[in-house]
This record gives C-alpha cells, structure tokens and sequence, in this order.
C-alpha cells in the first residue's frame, strides 16, 4: 500500500516571467556560485585523499563537508534552500534509497539528509579529474552500464558488501536526470539489490529541477520541497513489485509537490 504523502498539492511555487534587471542578478548569483564550486574542488583533492587513511565513518564526514559548503554557499548567493518532509522515515539501520533525479542538486544534499552511504552510478564518473578522484574516496559502487547482466551481478555483489559493513545505498533509478514533468523508465537494478539484501526501500521525492534545472547555469531562488516516503518492506517480495512500489510513491509524490504536470 502507497503511503499518502504529507505535502500539500501545489505548494511550490510557480516560476514567474523575470525582467531584464532580475534575470541579470540571477546570473550574476549563479556565476558567483558557479565560480566557486569550480575552484574549490582542487583544492580539496589533498583533504579527500588525507580522509582515505581514515576509517570509513571519519572519512565520511569529511568529504561531506565540501558539499555541506556548496549548499551553504547557494543559500548565500543563490537563496535557494531546501526543506525536508518525512525525516522520521528513515530507518536506524541501512537501506536502499530511491531518489528522483531532476538536478545537481541531490548530489549535494543527500549526502546531509541520508545516513553514510554509497551512490551506485556509472564508471565514467570516477575518471572526471579532480570531482572524480574525490567521488572515488567515499566507495561509490561504479557500474559498467555497457557490460549487462554483469553489471547486475557487480551491483548485488557491491551492494551487500557496502550493506554489511553499515552504509546506506543511494540509486537513482531512472538512471539520468529528469526534467520537471518528466519520469523515465525505472531500471530493476535498485530493486533487484533491495531483494538480495533484504533491506527496506527508502523512496524520495524531491522539486529540484524547477529551481537548477539540468543543464542550466541559472539557479532560481526558493525552497526545494524534498519529501522521504515511509519504508517499503523488501523481504520475501520479487523486485519488480518493489520497484513498482517505489516508482508508484515517488511519482504520485512528484505531481503534489511539483508545478508541472507529470507525463
């Protein structure tokens, strides 16, 4: 059973025609922002490379920060923060986390809403120089999306090895983010890992991409609606009535808290 969601429908606002002036200081915030987050990331290799000596819960915490920063810093110059709805649904104990992938944005904040955990994501990413080298300090589990099945079985493996040693997987299970109004095809792999383990799903819906749409340099202001659904319970089901339950959660989630029509 679909758990109703708590957020109002149409709470977030609608985007508003600007005029010159204000879609000039849009972009003079996002550059600043943009600026920023570019030339910080070098610097903080040597801090992220130093952090992998360290056990695995420490190292956490400092690689976070620089995204903990970043959210900081677009509150400042961007006056775009976030809400959170349901953080009483996350579980004391590791699960497998469903999240609507629209923006950037979530790959800032849920590190700061969910326990430590591991994104499952595609290879490539870990080559990006510097970005890359730091994903790599925190034991993402990287897939090869052209190797198939194989892939599959490398997610499960990761996947219950990152479970038993207390980290939280974070899949994104339309595989590429979203525009507002959109949904894409739901992969079986989160699901599949979700059966293997055992553990619950944690679905979570979220507005971002009305506010730093994908592929835009503009990022407009306002508060992000993020909303974490209850637990969807994994043992002794089959994965594509887990995914299929997660999938109902999130996009039913998607049309109460979104100004564009789900298609």
């Amino acid at each position: 059973m679909i758990p109703e969601n708590p957020i109002p429908e149409n709470q977030a606002p609608s985007p508003m025609p600007l005029s010159f002036f204000a879609l000039g200081v849009l972009y003079v915030r996002s550059f600043l922002f943009t600026t920023v987050m570019i030339l910080t990331v070098p610097p903080f290799v040597p801090i992220a490379l130093f952090a992998y000596l360290l056990p695995y819960p420490r190292r956490y915490v400092i690689v976070r920060q620089w995204a903990r920063a970043m959210l900081w810093w677009l509150r400042v110059t961007c006056r775009l923060d976030y809400v959170v709805h349901g953080q009483e649904n996350l579980p004391s104990t590791p699960a497998v986390v469903f999240a609507k992938h629209q923006s950037a944005w979530e790959t800032l904040s849920l590190q700061q809403i969910v326990p430590p955990m591991a994104w499952v994501l595609k290879r490539e990413l870990l080559w990006v120089p510097f970005f890359g080298w730091c994903l790599a300090v925190l034991e993402p589990i990287a897939i090869d999306r052209s190797a198939g099945r194989q892939a599959l079985h490398s997610l499960i493996r990761q996947g219950k090895e990152r479970v038993a040693a207390n980290r939280w997987i974070v899949v994104f299970p339309e595989g590429t983010r979203m525009a507002p109004g959109q949904k894409g095809r739901y992969a079986i792999g989160g699901a599949m890992l979700a059966e293997h383990t055992a553990v619950p799903v944690v679905p979570i819906a979220h507005n971002a991409g009305e506010y730093w749409p994908r592929r835009s340099f503009l990022k407009r202001p306002g508060t992000i609606q993020v909303v974490i659904g209850p637990p969807i319970p994994t043992l002794g089901r089959r994965a594509t009535e887990i995914n299929a339950d997660a999938e109902c959660w999130i996009e039913e989630t998607m049309k109460r808290i979104s100004t564009q029509a789900q298609t």
